[in-house]
């Protein structure tokens, strides 16, 4: 098992540094000049040298590469160009608000897609079946961000009009300052994402729910008399956990690295909003932050992914051993 771990952990620390390289060559070694980017079209070329300078930009590439993983291993991702801000400050500030966000909705999509799958996969082709199905074919087709309008318009804008107020249009509050208000600002972006995911997690369920179903061990739990709820939860849904559990995975490692369809509908100053702004304006430390943070976020959430299966199936341990 040990060695599982280990190994599983440097396929991980390779990972990241290869995205460290590419992250370095396509933002250092392009043709772009980030000294240009920093002083402006207008700046003379003795204030670009002397910038060059400052960020080491005068040093041989590798020599910059070895900097560039020296300062990130210390924690120091460098500042922003366009605020002058530390680049950790701003991801700080940032990360929290998209952890809520992400952490909040999976609970939700989780407690909706699962047991609709579940229910659809146990009475295939009834009523439950046919809703299942429609609820994923429906919340598979809809973006979020035409979701999020519709929860907008008839969540907050319709009952403010009509002198209700039943939700913020959007805004975060911190969970330490006041944890009833970090909900309900919440909730609606909460419900939003976790619609739509639910809908694949439904379909993902149902699919393999039916083919543990069909398995003989599962007539063989029958035959012997076992209710049908211990069948399902207990036999069934454990052989049908392992895909659920890789899609998760990759969902929370992705979303971690910004969620930026539903932060800009919502109004959240997470780490998605932030993405969009420093594209924009050309403030590259913080675009290498982003992306080596989102890489992060990928590889412990595939690492968590690798050692829950060691936990649900036994092959693997043994394999492992």
């Amino acid at each position: 098992m040990t060695r599982f771990i280990l190994s599983r952990v440097g396929f991980g620390l390779l990972v990241l540094f290869l995205l460290s390289v590419f992250v370095f060559v396509l933002f250092y070694v392009s043709p772009s000049d980030p000294a240009r980017i920093i002083a402006g079209d207008k700046a003379t070329e003795e204030l670009m040298a002397q910038i060059r300078v400052k960020l080491g930009l005068d040093q041989p590439i590798y020599v910059q590469y070895l900097n560039f993983v020296g300062n990130l291993l210390r924690g120091d991702i460098g500042f922003s160009y366009r605020s002058g801000l530390p680049v950790s400050d701003l991801l700080y500030a940032r990360i929290p608000v998209t952890m809520s966000l992400v952490f909040g909705a999976v609970v939700l999509w989780l407690a909706i897609g699962i047991p609709i799958g579940i229910a659809s996969a146990k009475h295939p082709g009834s009523l439950r079946d046919r809703f299942g199905q429609g609820f994923a074919i429906v919340g598979i087709s809809f973006p979020t961000f035409v979701l999020g309008m519709m929860a907008l318009f008839l969540l907050y804008f319709l009952p403010t009009k009509a002198g209700v107020t039943l939700f913020p249009p959007g805004g975060y509050v911190p969970f330490a300052q006041d944890p009833l208000g970090w909900a309900w600002h919440l909730i609606l972006p909460w419900t939003t994402l976790a619609l739509v995911v639910a809908a694949v997690y439904a379909r993902l369920t149902r699919g393999q729910m039916l083919e543990v179903l069909g398995q003989d061990y599962i007539r063989t739990a029958r035959a012997k008399g076992l209710t049908e709820r211990r069948i399902t939860y207990t036999h069934a849904f454990r052989s049908a956990m392992p895909p659920l559990v890789t899609q998760l995975g990759i969902d929370i490692g992705l979303m971690l690295g910004g969620v930026i369809v539903i932060e800009q509908v919502f109004g959240l100053l997470g780490v998605g909003s932030l993405a969009v702004t420093s594209v924009a304006m050309q403030d590259r430390p913080v675009v290498i932050a982003i992306v080596l943070l989102g890489g992060v976020f990928v590889v412990v959430a595939n690492l968590v992914v690798d050692l829950l299966y060691a936990v649900l199936d036994s092959r693997v341990r043994t394999a492992a051993r």
